[in-house]
C-alpha cells in the first residue's frame, strides 16, 4: 500500500464535506517529511497530518497497524486490532479519541468506514448437500454404497493437491500452533466450555489434556518446512456434495497456512465419531471409508512425518466431537471412548493410523 497527498486529501475533502488543504505530512517519531514520510508509513510508521478546513487547522495521526510475529502475523489480526482500537478509544476518559476508520482501495483510494457497526460477508450459492448427511445415512443402518467411498477418496485427493502447496513463514508457523491450544476456537476455548461438573471430562482431566497439548507446541516448533496450504476447519458440515464425485468447501478457517494434519485429524475423526455412535466400535462403513481415506492421500501426498506430529490435532478434534455443548444427544460410552483417544494419542509419539482403536481400547 502506497499513499500520497492527492489521495489523502481527497478523502480529508470528502470526510469534511468541504475542500481540505494538506500544509504538511510528517513523520511523528522523526523528520522526515511529505513522500517520503508516507513511504515510510507504508512500513508501518505513523503519519502527523497538518491540514485546513472551513478556516480551522486540524491535526490528525494516521496509524497503520504493522505486521509483527505477536499476533500480527494475518491482515485479519491487523483489521481486528484497528476495528478494536476504534470501538473502544472514545469510551475511556482522557484518551486520544479516535477521528475516523479508513479502507484503502485496490485502486489506490481511501473511504471512510466509521459508520459501519458491523461487517458481513456475501458468498455464492451452490447448490447439493452436506458430507455429513451420507455419515448419518450410513450411522443409520443404510448400506455403503460405491460412491461413499468414491467420495472419500475425492475429498483425500482434493487435500493431498491442497496441501502440496507449501509457504516459507516461520513466525506464522508459531502462531499456528500457538492458535492450537489458545484460539477461542481451539483447545483451551473447548476445554473452558465443558461443565465444571462433567464426569467423564473433570478440570483435572481437562488441565492434563492442554498441558499435553502445549508440550506438542514445543516439540512441533522446529518444524516451520510444514507450512502449506489449508482449509482449516474441515469437516463433513462444510463439505457440500452436488453430484457423485463434485464438491465445494465452505467456511475455510483460521487463515490460508496451516498444518496439513489439522485438515486430516479433522475429517478422519467423523469416520471414528459416527462408527462409535453406531455400534460403539470402529468397523464396517467407516472403518472402509477410514481406510480409502488414508491410502489416497498417502499416494498422493507422501508424507513420512504426518503420524508424527497429528496428535494434538487429533486431540483438539476429539474434544469437539467429544463436547456436551456441541453434541448434547451423543451417549456416554462414545464420549468416554473419544475422551481416552484424546489423552492417549497426545501420548503416543507416533500416531497409529492401522489400529486407532487402540487409543481408547487401552486406556485405564
Amino acid at each position: 500500500m502506497q499513499l500520497d497527498r492527492t489521495m489523502l486529501q481527497d478523502y480529508l475533502s470528502r470526510r469534511h464535506g468541504a475542500q481540505a488543504e494538506i500544509r504538511r505530512v510528517q513523520q511523528l517519531r522523526g523528520e522526515v517529511q511529505d513522500e517520503e514520510a508516507l513511504k515510510q508509513f507504508s512500513y508501518g510508521d505513523p503519519v502527523l497530518i497538518e491540514y485546513t478546513v472551513d478556516g480551522q487547522q486540524v491535526r490528525e495521526v494516521l496509524h497503520r497497524i504493522r505486521r509483527t510475529p505477536f499476533g500480527r502475523e494475518r491482515s485479519d489480526d491487523r483489521v481486528a486490532a484497528i476495528w478494536l482500537d476504534y470501538q473502544t478509544f472514545n469510551k475511556l476518559p482522557r484518551h486520544v479519541p479516535a477521528a475516523d476508520i479508513l479502507a484503502h482501495l485496490t485502486g489506490n483510494g481511501l473511504t471512510s468506514l466509521a459508520s459501519a457497526d458491523e461487517l458481513m460477508l456475501v458468498t455464492g450459492y451452490r447448490p447439493g448437500h452436506v458430507y455429513a448427511d451420507d455419515l448419518i445415512r450410513l450411522r443409520n443402518g443404510g448400506d455403503l454404497r460405491d460412491v461413499d467411498v468414491a467420495r472419500a477418496e475425492a475429498l483425500a485427493a482434493y487435500l493431498a493437491e491442497i496441501h502440496l502447496q507449501q509457504h516459507d513463514d516461520p513466525a506464522l508457523w508459531r502462531r499456528r500452533l500457538r492458535d492450537l491450544i489458545r484460539h477461542g476456537e481451539g483447545v483451551m476455548g473447548l476445554t473452558d466450555s465443558y461443565p465444571a461438573d462433567f464426569a467423564l471430562a473433570d478440570p483435572a482431566r481437562l488441565r492434563r489434556i492442554e498441558e499435553a497439548v502445549n508440550g506438542w507446541r514445543w516439540r512441533l516448533k522446529e518444524y516451520p518446512q510444514r507450512l502449506a496450504q489449508v482449509h482449516g476447519d474441515f469437516h463433513p458440515f462444510n463439505i457440500l456434495f452436488d453430484t457423485d464425485s463434485t464438491f465445494f468447501v465452505l467456511d475455510r478457517s483460521r487463515g490460508a497456512w496451516g498444518e496439513p494434519a489439522d485438515d486430516v485429524s479433522c475429517l478422519t475423526i467423523n469416520y471414528i465419531f459416527f462408527a462409535l455412535q453406531q455400534t460403539g466400535t470402529f468397523g464396517g462403513a467407516f472403518r472402509t471409508l477410514y481406510d480409502r481415506f488414508w491410502e489416497t492421500y498417502t499416494a498422493a501426498r507422501p508424507d513420512p512425518d504426518l503420524t508424527a506430529v497429528i496428535q494434538p490435532w487429533f486431540a483438539w478434534r476429539a474434544l469437539v466431537v467429544a463436547s456436551p455443548i456441541w453434541y448434547p444427544s451423543v451417549e456416554d460410552d462414545v464420549r468416554r471412548k473419544l475422551l481416552d483417544f484424546c489423552e492417549n494419542v497426545l501420548a503416543a509419539p507416533r500416531f497409529d493410523v492401522d489400529n486407532p482403536a487402540r487409543y481408547w481400547q487401552d486406556a485405564t
